[in-house]
């Protein structure tokens, strides 16, 4: 097994075992159905973007089915956005009225999702923008929607950050206090290495950041913090966003504990007319290769405007759990393994957990389905028995001799390899597993 990772002020080791998660990112945006950053990308101003305030009515919204749906993908915590960088918050906050019991819907959002996830077992994550381009202290900076109004940012230059700041610790006492234990808190995002000559990125200085975590830790005694107050402890994981490394995680070469966040499509926020969509096949391969380097998954969804998930999330959240239904050991407390698999294949291993499955477990993920044989080396010797994850029948193991014959030519492989013998026709799952008991 790799060294010991990094040992973190939260507690991580649920989070370790969990693996996989549900990131939601939903907010009045999912009005204009074009990605959460529209009023950054298309530099709407507060009057414009009013709009969608004014007819946010999410009639539909029913935090159980979503609950129900990302526990039968195989899902074991959520992190939602309470505030995106628009400033809009899904909660009944006391320090603002740009809220959703403010809009047509009337109605606090968070705390019946809260509810719901909470009925399923799920841990509570929550994401909390740091940026707010809706608040009248937030200076207009080079990602303001307002950027390019050069009589604007002029006549708003005496904006003040440390009242916006005050703010910002505010609304996260309200949400580390107002809805029980919180797991997970996500705060998004540091930009203090951006320059525009005309204005500055925003960084640990203008957020107080050494306070907010401070206040989240006493608050929330164990809750994981992410690493993006721009601080440099990092917090408590690393996550890439939209992006696979090729390895575990480190940090000064030491493991550390890591989050892919990714979306099932290009967006993040619902978008009607954005056709990316990655496949079962693709996501389970994604959730397998995180964890096979010692990582978990948290994947997005984007509700629309009226409060349901997108037909095209659930078609691959249940393709997912089809999967999970019969995997999940390969992936609940697993790790990455010292182990070098074979080509086109990955291998999680039990991990601290193991011991209650009754010995130590390898899992060989095939990407690739291949002809009669797949050799795995270092492992002749090795292993007790092997099965086919999906239905529990057995996969003959032979020990190749180098010299044996095969078929008009000499067997391949090496001392130490061990290889076995699969059938012809894949098994019918979108990534047919092979349990390996080790000796």
């Amino acid at each position: 097994m790799p060294k010991p990772t990094k040992p973190t002020a939260g507690d991580t080791s649920w989070f370790v075992h969990d693996r996989f998660g549900l990131f939601i990112h939903w907010g009045i945006y999912a009005l204009a159905a074009r990605h959460e950053w529209i009023k950054h990308v298309e530099k709407i101003s507060d009057a414009d973007y009013q709009k969608y305030f004014d007819h946010f009515y999410p009639d539909l919204y029913d935090p159980t089915v979503w609950a129900r749906e990302a526990k039968n993908a195989g899902m074991n915590y959520f992190v939602v956005t309470t505030k995106h960088h628009d400033g809009f918050c899904l909660w009944d906050s006391a320090y603002t009225d740009y809220k959703a019991t403010k809009t047509p819907w009337g109605k606090d959002l968070l705390k019946p999702m809260v509810e719901a996830f909470r009925a399923e077992g799920f841990k509570v994550g929550f994401y909390h923008s740091l940026l707010d381009w809706h608040h009248p202290e937030f200076p207009v900076d080079g990602l303001h929607p307002m950027r390019d109004d050069v009589e604007l940012r002029e006549a708003q230059k005496d904006r003040d950050i440390t009242k916006y700041s005050a703010y910002l610790h505010n609304q996260a006492r309200e949400l580390l206090t107002q809805f029980g234990k919180v797991d997970t808190m996500w705060y998004d995002f540091s930009y203090a290495n951006q320059d525009w000559e005309w204005s500055k990125g925003k960084g640990r200085d203008d957020w107080q950041s050494e306070k907010l975590l401070a206040m989240t830790r006493q608050l929330q005694p164990g809750v994981i913090v992410n690493d993006r107050l721009d601080l440099p402890e990092g917090g408590d994981i690393k996550t890439p966003e939209q992006y696979q490394p090729r390895g575990w995680m480190e940090v000064d070469g030491q493991p550390v504990v890591w989050e892919a966040c990714q979306t099932f499509s290009g967006s993040w926020g619902y978008y009607r007319d954005e056709y990316t969509w990655k496949s079962v096949e693709m996501l389970v391969q994604m959730l397998v290769d995180t964890v096979s380097k010692g990582g978990n998954l948290l994947l997005n969804v984007g509700p629309n405007a009226r409060g349901e998930l997108d037909p095209r999330a659930v078609e691959r959240l249940r393709g997912i759990g089809e999967w999970m239904r019969v995997h999940s050991r390969s992936i609940y407390g697993c790790t990455a393994s010292d182990l070098t698999p074979p080509p086109d294949c990955r291998y999680t291993q039990t991990g601290p957990e193991r011991s209650r499955r009754g010995g130590d477990r390898l899992y060989l993920h095939l990407f690739a389905w291949p002809f009669r044989h797949v050799h795995l080396d270092g492992l002749a010797d090795r292993v007790a028995y092997a099965q086919l994850l999906n239905d529990g029948s057995e996969v003959k193991m032979v020990t190749i001799d180098p010299h044996q014959q095969a078929q008009n030519t000499s067997m391949s492989g090496t001392e130490g390899t061990l290889t076995l013998e699969l059938p012809v026709q894949k098994p019918p799952v979108t990534v047919p597993v092979i349990e390996l008991f080790l000796k």
